[in-house]
């Protein structure tokens, strides 16, 4: 199960957080710093997962964005990284060429893709053209 999905920046500001289990905001800011540092130090060679707590961040870095997943310890890291991958593509193709700023500007579109593949901590939909197409109607709709 995804714990919680994490955008960050190079210089630490999150601009994208989605959490599947219950924090109090306290400890979400201190989460967020804590994969940062973990994330951003560690040397590209290393594998793209690392333990954290008592399960694991899977992350992977896009030009100057990092895509973290906190997942059970238990489940595939390549699943996992996969799913980020196809988070991308989508966004990718919705936005043609993403960059931060789409992030920043058009953020509820993103929640809205995001809430189309991955449904209470658990990926719903791995088909980026059923996925795009249902973005696409929902497009329609506004």
């Amino acid at each position: 199960m995804i714990r919680f999905i994490l955008l960050q920046n190079r210089q630490g500001k999150t601009r994208l957080a989605k959490y599947y289990v219950p924090l109090e905001d306290s400890e979400k800011h201190k989460v967020e710093y804590e994969v940062h540092r973990l994330v951003v130090n560690r040397d590209p060679k290393f594998t793209n997962f690392v333990e954290f707590r008592t399960h694991k961040i899977v992350y992977r870095r896009y030009a100057g964005l990092f895509f973290s997943l906190c997942v059970d310890i238990t489940d595939s890291e390549l699943a996992y990284l996969e799913c980020i991958h196809l988070f991308v593509e989508i966004l990718d193709h919705f936005f043609s060429n993403v960059c931060e700023l789409d992030l920043v500007f058009n953020f509820h579109k993103v929640y809205l893709i995001l809430d189309e593949f991955i449904l209470a901590g658990e990926l719903q939909e791995t088909s980026k053209k059923a996925i795009i197409e249902r973005v696409g109607e929902l497009e329609k709709l506004e």
